[in-house]
């Protein structure tokens, strides 16, 4: 559990789309090739500490002749932003997924004793 003790507490969140290798028979599509997507996220300003960040798939668009396989994780997570990286494995072919996400997390205050703005 992350407890936090602050006078500020910020939620960023966003909607983002990973790839779409449907349209021009990318990786994902053809199910040959690398077998796994990361995408930078940067916050809209720097947390006071690294935030809790939840992530879920918001869109997956899945190829139903083949088994439906997926993993999206939360890596790298820093004030700044962290990577979403979806994997995959075996046949499955994915033409594309898009992540919603949520950090929640300590914030600058204009009472902190320094100046971090």
């Amino acid at each position: 559990m992350k407890v936090f003790i602050n006078q500020a507490i910020g939620i960023d969140q966003g909607d983002d789309v990973l790839f779409a290798d449907y349209a021009d028979g990318g990786e994902m599509w053809t199910g040959h090739g690398a077998r796994e997507r990361r995408t930078k996220v940067v916050f809209s300003k720097p947390f006071k500490s690294e935030p809790a960040v939840h992530i879920a798939m918001s869109l997956w668009d899945m190829d139903s002749a083949t088994n439906v396989r997926a993993d999206v994780t939360a890596e790298m997570i820093t004030r700044e932003g962290f990577d979403v990286v979806f994997r995959t494995w075996g046949d499955t072919r994915v033409a594309r997924v898009r992540v919603r996400w949520m950090a929640i997390g300590e914030l600058f205050h204009d009472d902190d004793w320094q100046d971090v703005y």
